[in-house]
């Protein structure tokens, strides 16, 4: 049905077999060898989030060149389990802050000097990534499945310390929700749930900088503001002072909050990383200090949630007091389960209704970072308003996961009607469906494929 909708478009968009043609060009052409650029112009570099969703997209193209992006990404892992949010490119400049302004191998104790890579890390989906590389490997040959599972056997105890890093180190009051040091951590890096934990970020003297972004998006309103880089930029040198020591982070840090939507993540990534585990006998402890810590942080995100709504909330661990947004985040349980059965229906009505995907002035019936109808809400302005396919994706993956089948196809349907343009953007215009951020996106021809996959 997907597939006769988007074969019927006509001067609309491409059609699946065009579609689908393009985005593995698109995922050749940002191949860096051993690394796919998460954008060749914006993001020249890999991260962490980014390849984990680019490995989906490379999976049914290729199980063998999917485990070489996971491995390049945990060949950069800290010695203490963190994977960092960007791993960099040897010789390509034009992102800032690049390894020079980070300084990880010279002040950290645990990062890597080779390769170079950034000091905070970001959203935990990689076993996802890994569940889709043995599905699809399972399609083919004895070699290639050979492939995927001497994989899983090298890169367990990778899998597992990332996953007890977060579970330990950023876990810090023991209530099972993540905290972040950087609004950059979630991802989401200038949502309107991060305001009011920045307005307390105040910039000291640091060193000069220039943005690179302006160069390649000169449209200022679908990017940060300076002011907002500027804290940016001086939570970086807090960490440089604090020498990235997880300790020290976390009560020197101007910034901490608990990110609901992490924790949900994670939640549901040890879950799926235990199954893993079971299927392919992997020791019985790491399998149960996995359930231990879904248990546990799905518990830790439904203790955020507002009794009537369910909607989720982050925590300001500075500033002591919960923070309540309408953006993408409120619907952390619909990832990771554990709503009370009213509580979750009425959590859907919300998701579905007018201040999300059923907004009427919508052009897709997909979930806008904010929503529309919120005062925070800005159209064009990168997590404050537009519409971003790998989003989509994962909350149509999560659906699907928790059989809720026809929700899923919805999603998966809407967001390749949004993709059928093939400019494969960062993210969209809600009302307009423009385009907007870096072209060439590689999450977003990820998404893609796997849907078409």
């Amino acid at each position: 049905m997907i597939r006769r909708k988007l074969e019927c478009m006509g001067d609309r968009g491409f059609t699946s077999t065009q579609l689908a043609a393009r985005a593995a060009y698109l995922l050749r052409g940002n191949d860096l060898g051993t690394m796919t650029s998460a954008a060749p112009r914006l993001y020249p570099h890999m991260w962490s989030w980014d390849a984990a969703f680019v490995s989906v997209g490379l999976a049914p193209l290729s199980v063998e060149r999917a485990v070489v992006e996971l491995d390049t990404l945990l060949s950069a892992q800290w010695k203490n389990g963190m994977i960092p949010h960007i791993v960099f490119a040897n010789g390509v400049d034009g992102y800032f802050p690049g390894p020079a302004r980070w300084e990880t191998g010279q002040l950290a104790a645990h990062a890597p000097t080779e390769p170079q890579t950034s000091g905070i890390t970001q959203p935990p989906v990689h076993a996802i990534a890994v569940q889709r590389i043995l599905d699809h490997s399972r399609r083919h040959g004895r070699t290639t499945r050979a492939v995927a599972e001497e994989f899983l056997d090298r890169r367990w105890e990778n899998l597992v310390r990332w996953h007890r890093w977060l579970a330990e180190a950023r876990d810090i009051e023991d209530n099972g929700r993540i905290a972040l040091f950087h609004g950059w951590e979630s991802g989401m890096d200038n949502s309107p749930r991060w305001d009011a934990s920045y307005r307390n970020v105040v910039a000291g003297v640091m060193p000069p900088y220039v943005r690179e972004d302006h160069a390649v998006i000169t449209d200022a309103s679908q990017r940060p503001t300076n002011n907002e880089y500027d804290r940016y930029i001086w939570l970086v040198e807090e960490m440089k002072h604090a020498g990235y020591d997880d300790a020290a982070l976390a009560t020197k840090m101007s910034f901490a909050v608990e990110d609901v939507f992490v924790s949900a993540v994670f939640a549901m990534a040890c879950d799926v990383l235990a199954t893993i585990g079971e299927e392919h006998s992997k020791p019985n402890s790491d399998v149960r200090e996995l359930r231990g810590w879904a248990e546990k942080f799905r518990k830790g995100v439904i203790a955020t949630t507002d009794q009537r709504s369910g909607a989720a909330r982050d925590y300001d661990l500075r500033a002591g007091r919960w923070i309540s947004t309408d953006t993408i985040a409120m619907f952390a349980p619909l990832l990771c389960g554990g709503l009370a059965r009213e509580q979750e229906r009425t959590l859907l009505r919300t998701f579905e209704g007018t201040r999300f995907c059923g907004h009427p002035d919508l052009r897709y019936a997909v979930p806008p970072s904010t929503s529309p109808v919120s005062r925070d809400f800005r159209p064009r302005e990168y997590w404050r308003g537009p519409v971003w396919p790998v989003i989509t994706w994962l909350f149509s993956w999560a659906f699907s996961r928790r059989g809720w089948a026809e929700r899923s196809l919805n999603l998966r349907e809407e967001g390749l009607r949004q993709a059928s343009d093939g400019s494969f953007a960062e993210y969209y215009e809600p009302f307009t469906g423009e385009p907007l951020g870096s072209m060439q996106q590689s999450w977003t021809a990820a998404a893609v494929l796997d849907w078409l996959g």
